[in-house]
């Protein structure tokens, strides 16, 4: 009963018991998957003989980039040739037990490759299936190759992301493969809500442009009633060079502008009458934020800071990901984890927010391909003798020792 007690889920590991089969190379889905993971899941990655494509992806540390190594923590690795029919068939029995199975093949593929929900759901029909493309699984684009920046691009959000060079840029980090993993791990928890009480599962249908479009809010609103012309929000909002660095200045109402004059000891500025609310310093941004600029240049940040912060005023110096990491707030509130991670050595990343404790920080490290296929193996029921004929056959692969990190 003792050991029956240890598998119970709490609220620090509420998917404890809970079998994932993750299919998913990149970013968003192994990502959604990797959140069950920090929640107690048994996470199995499924990966071809070489390996997820995001292993490959920048520059690589051991048989990792840090897209594989921060992404696929807390999972183990199975290495399955789906070419092979022996592959296919350790796949299904597999999915035959599962709770959950994330796939990220092109819509179609899931299906010929007899992974598809229609098929494995009539043996096991509490089966919450995750479907994560470019475009999605129905429509005219759904076969077009989608990736992160082609879903920026699409959703509007390049668009919205002018730079000082008037030109439109992507976001500098996979934001969009991001948000489609967590709008992927929110479908799937409320879908295990419900099968508590439906019974069944059901198949879900998250792509990165829907995702990254959900980002933008109001402002498909706000392109519409404006004409295609929308003003800037918030006026004169926005980051300032200062004697020493940058940092991002941010109003959200009236009062604060007129403190911020203050602050910078230009009045004058609060009481022309071209700058009297957000709307007209919309309009005169290019004669009100040309001063703004001028006069930040004239001290250091945290000389501003100080001032502006006095003034209840929001405004933060701009870090770069090293700084957040060092920074003595990040520090004092454990904001980041790190994981030691064989061949690569420390991995940090940030901590997921809302967790109900330090429980990340147990997460085994992202897993070389094929780690653990023998004790998955073992573990669903096959025997040993079996197990070697997969591997012999090269249905099955199994990592090396970590002398040189090839799969066998």
């Amino acid at each position: 009963m003792a050991g029956e007690r240890k598998l119970m889920p709490t609220h620090e590991v509420p998917y404890r018991g809970l079998k994932v089969l993750d299919f998913g190379q990149g970013i968003a889905s192994p990502y959604c998957a990797m959140l069950l993971g920090v929640y107690g899941a048994d996470v199995i990655k499924v990966e071809p003989p070489e390996g997820d494509w995001s292993r490959y992806l920048g520059t690589t540390y051991g048989n990792h980039t840090t897209l594989s190594a921060v992404y696929n923590r807390g999972k183990r690795s199975l290495c399955l040739d789906m070419k092979h029919k022996d592959g296919i068939a350790i796949a299904q029995l597999l999915a035959r037990e599962a709770d959950v199975l994330i796939e990220g093949f092109r819509p179609g593929v899931a299906e010929r490759l007899g992974l598809g929900y229609e098929s494995l759901s009539r043996d096991n029909p509490g089966l919450v299936y995750l479907s994560v493309s470019g475009f999605g699984q129905s429509g005219p684009y759904s076969k077009r190759p989608g990736s992160d920046s082609v879903a920026q691009a699409f959703s509007g959000l390049v668009s919205v992301n002018v730079g000082a060079d008037g030109v439109p840029h992507r976001v500098g980090t996979t934001i969009s493969d991001v948000v489609t993993g967590v709008y992927a791990f929110q479908a799937i928890a409320t879908t295990l809500f419900a099968r508590a009480t439906v019974g069944t599962g059901r198949w879900i249908d998250v792509n990165l442009c829907q995702s990254t479009s959900a980002l933008l809010g109001h402002k498909v609103a706000e392109f519409i009633l404006e004409g295609g012309a929308p003003r800037a929000l918030n006026v004169p909002a926005g980051t300032y060079q200062t004697q020493d660095g940058w940092m991002m200045v941010t109003l959200v109402n009236e009062p604060q502008y007129k403190r911020l004059c203050g602050a910078i000891d230009r009045e004058d500025l609060a009481s022309d009458p071209r700058f009297a609310d957000f709307a007209r310093r919309a309009d005169a941004a290019d004669t009100l934020i040309p001063q703004l600029r001028e006069v930040f240049l004239t001290q250091p940040t945290d000389a501003w800071l100080a001032r502006l912060h006095a003034a209840d005023i929001i405004a933060e110096r701009i870090l770069n990901p090293g700084e957040w990491l060092r920074n003595p707030h990040v520090e004092a509130t454990r904001a980041s984890v790190r994981q030691d991670t064989p061949g690569v050595g420390a991995v940090y990343s940030p901590r997921t927010p809302g967790i109900a404790s330090l429980s990340e920080d147990h997460l085994c490290p992202a897993p070389d391909v094929g780690q653990d296929s023998r004790a998955v193996l073992t573990e669903a029921g096959l025997g040993s003798a079996e197990i070697d004929g997969l591997l012999l056959s090269g249905a099955v692969r199994q990592a090396k020792a970590m002398t040189g990190g090839k799969t066998s």
